[in-house]
């Protein structure tokens, strides 16, 4: 126990979208520089992310859409083969290369595999430093950069195959995670906690959400003193009534003030006091279990100070 494992693997580097697309192959790199410049790395137990496989996949999504995106990326090899076109539109912000299934695939893998480590006591925690990220992906639906939702299948997952009966969900990208609240709303096994910035897309969270799900959408320019305590109020004491054997972190960084994608005023040390507050709940009702997710983050310098920030909380560095 103590160790905290960082689950990632070269093909979740090969999926990209296309020159100038802000969800781009250099936000790992950006991560595994930072991680090698401060020695942090060092202190984790690294692990190459294996496949999931469709059917894990489709303990969270519908599965004529599983088959869907495989067929359409069927099709593109052979466009490809022939010469043709190097990726397959999904929605206006998401597409398909060669690599994309692979990527997606290591990184459900990445959180399934990371479940079993902590289950097992191998591990205390898990970050999955993945891509695509997820937590857009709908039950029936890839959007938003995302394909599959990894942290939804890890949730079904550890709740199916270790007989978990109650998962929190943490998300604090500046996004409202979407995907997640359609795949899991209603599911009493689940609690998920949100933070995000509204209005803003994709424009869900804010309306008559389900009884397990706490969205608290804040405004443009909202800094972190005012994000802490907004959780303080509204998170921690469902968290502390929840009691979860295992909570999971779509861990989005884009939520600081240095990206440009949002507009919300998170620093590193916000990401520290986030993390090391999960932590706590963790410690108190869930033997420490925690596994991470790589969500957003576009700022490539604030990406690699913020995850670093919170892999040191994660592994009390």
């Amino acid at each position: 126990m103590g160790k905290t494992g960082y689950f990632t693997h070269p093909d979740c580097r090969r999926h990209e979208m296309g020159p100038g697309h802000p969800e781009c192959p250099e936000r790992l790199d950006a991560i595994e520089d930072r991680l090698l410049v401060t020695g942090v790395g060092d202190a984790l137990e690294r692990r190459e992310a294996p496949m999931a496989t469709p059917e894990n996949i489709t303990l969270a999504h519908a599965r004529r859409h599983v088959e869907a995106i495989d067929e359409l990326r069927t099709r593109l090899a052979k466009h490809i083969a022939d010469g043709g076109r190097a990726y397959a539109q999904i929605d206006p912000d998401t597409s398909l290369n060669g690599s994309s299934w692979n990527a997606a695939m290591r990184a459900s893998g990445a959180v399934i595999a990371a479940v079993d480590a902590v289950m097992s006591g191998e591990l205390e925690n898990a970050f999955c430093a993945v891509r695509p990220p997820g937590h857009h992906a709908c039950h029936d639906r890839s959007m938003g950069f995302c394909i599959f939702n990894q942290v939804a299948v890890g949730a079904r997952y550890a709740i199916q195959q270790h007989g978990l009966k109650r998962v929190a969900i943490v998300d604090f990208d500046v996004h409202h995670g979407n995907g997640t609240e359609d795949i899991l709303s209603d599911d009493p096994r689940v609690l998920m906690v949100g933070i995000f910035q509204h209005p803003f897309y994709p424009g869900t969270g804010y309306d008559s959400p389900a009884d397990n799900m706490v969205n608290v959408p804040v405004p443009a320019y909202t800094k972190g003193d005012v994000i802490r305590g907004l959780i303080e109020k509204n998170w921690m004491p469902r968290l502390e009534e929840f009691k979860p054997e295992m909570i999971f972190i779509s861990a989005g960084f884009d939520a600081h003030r240095e990206d440009d994608l949002g507009q919300l005023g998170l620093v590193e040390a916000d990401y520290t006091w986030m993390t090391q507050r999960i932590k706590e709940v963790a410690n108190k009702y869930s033997q420490g279990r925690i596994v991470s997710s790589l969500e957003g983050g576009y700022n490539l310098s604030a990406l690699g100070r913020s995850v670093e920030a919170h892999l040191r909380a994660l592994a009390d560095l």
